[in-house]
């Protein structure tokens, strides 16, 4: 009797991609010559790494100011997406209805990765001083690559508190082991 292959799902984190948003390459100094090859680059990255079968959490700003259909965007990236809402999610949200390409949408939530326990949400403050209540791990978005502010002190003291940028995690979704990796070099540099 064969064996049965056991098939691994991957579970993938990002945030702030922006898509459509022409100054988040000047604001976050993108290595983008401009927005349609910012938006080609992210996509082939998301489409290189993650499979339909795949779980990705978007902890926010998805797209922002686009002249782009949603749509468009949205039907070019597989994978079983969640999305934690940013602050910029609401403006291009209220054009249609897109809780098709969502397996779900909140403004926070706590998933189980492997046997981790993870507090997901977009702006860190509102779970900078909690998160650990709720579980081991803080992954969050919205500050992008600043390090200029009190936020990025407190969130720097936090072993356990991940930025899911896309500045900082090479413009593509990533693992959760390779989340930890890349926060802890961007914490050093």
């Amino acid at each position: 009797m064969a064996r049965k292959e056991q098939v691994m799902f991957m579970i993938y984190y990002i945030s702030d991609t922006h898509f459509g948003h022409a100054n988040i390459i000047r604001h976050c100094s993108r290595p983008f010559y401009n927005v349609k090859e910012m938006d080609n680059a992210m996509i082939s990255s998301w489409n290189r790494r993650v499979n339909s079968e795949d779980t990705v959490y978007i902890l926010g700003d998805l797209m922002f100011r686009s002249a782009i259909e949603p749509t468009v965007y949205l039907e070019r990236l597989p994978g079983k997406k969640h999305l934690i809402l940013g602050n910029h999610d609401p403006s291009w949200m209220k054009k249609g209805d897109y809780s098709r390409f969502f397996e779900s949408v909140s403004e926070r939530s706590v998933i189980q990765d492997n046997s981790r326990s993870i507090t997901l949400i977009h702006d860190p403050v509102q779970a900078m001083d909690d998160f650990e209540r709720d579980s081991e791990w803080l992954v969050y978005g919205h500050i992008h690559n600043n390090r200029h502010d009190d936020c990025w002190t407190k969130l720097q003291a936090l072993e356990h508190a991940l930025n899911a940028g896309v500045e900082i995690n090479a413009y593509q979704p990533v693992t959760l082991e390779e989340l930890i990796r890349n926060n802890t070099e961007f914490k050093k540099s």
